[in-house]
């Protein structure tokens, strides 16, 4: 089953898709999608282990490449989240560049065929109302296409408002 759970900033979109998780079996894997640029971010990404862990979490990082990630085993997997997923391979020099949406998809794809269920967080900020340039609007574009692709692949779409979910495919089934 694959579910797409999209949000603002701070719309409890992250912890909506956790709850979908925590309703299935084991093994549960979070794959983090942040880069580690500092101690303040490693810090940040012990924290959230543990947290996991309590949860029966095992995380996997994957800042880049998800095509290359092979999952210990199949179960169910919650991506947090697509929007910096796309930011690394976008802008970091070892990422995929101008071929980020093809290279992501790919990988979600190839991780789909690998797990249960795939719970994909992503971010809603297509709806600022501004015109954007250069670097902001290629982000957008990559990031756009990649959930529109997904969400038809989806079984279930939902967009999180003040942790609320509204499901616009599908509906919550795990």
């Amino acid at each position: 089953m694959l579910t797409l759970v999209i949000g603002g900033a701070a719309s409890g979109k992250s912890a909506y898709a956790e709850s979908l998780v925590l309703k299935t079996g084991l093994p549960r894997y979070y794959l983090a999608t942040m880069q580690v640029w500092d101690a303040e971010c490693a810090a940040r990404v012990e924290k959230h282990r543990k947290m996991r862990a309590e949860k029966q979490f095992e995380t996997l990082e994957c800042p880049l490449h998800l095509d290359h990630l092979a999952l210990p085993g199949r179960g169910t997997v919650l991506l947090e989240d697509l929007g910096n997923l796309v930011a690394n391979e976008l802008y970091d020099p070892g990422g995929a560049g101008e071929h980020t949406a093809k290279a992501v998809l790919t990988g979600l794809e190839r991780l789909a065929a690998g797990c249960s269920d795939l719970i994909v967080v992503s971010n809603e900020v297509f709806s600022g109302g501004a015109d954007y340039v250069g670097d902001t609007a290629q982000y957008l574009r990559a990031l756009a296409q990649v959930n529109n692709a997904f969400a038809a692949r989806a079984d279930n779409v939902c967009r999180v408002v003040c942790g609320l979910p509204v499901y616009y495919k599908g509906g919550e089934k795990l």
